[in-house]
């Protein structure tokens, strides 16, 4: 079996790959680069992948965290 077809592809990822790289953008930040920042209580962290995806995190008075995220595609 490929490493392709062991892993598969989501619905929305096979019919709108576009979607679903944006969206897998916003589930890394809100999952991995979280987890990252709030385990060493940083207080701002910005990050870009060199593709348009940019996100900025900032923890509040409350000590919760703001997350702005932006994604771009190129037709």
């Amino acid at each position: 079996m490929s490493e392709q077809n062991m892993h598969g592809k989501t619905w929305e990822e096979t019919t709108e790959p576009e979607k679903a790289k944006r969206k897998n953008w916003a589930g890394f930040v809100e999952d991995e680069v979280v987890t990252f920042f709030d385990k060493h209580s940083l207080e701002k962290l910005t990050l870009e992948d060199g593709l348009g995806n940019k996100a900025k995190l900032q923890r509040t008075k409350n000590n919760g965290i703001k997350i702005e995220y932006t994604s771009s595609v190129v037709l």
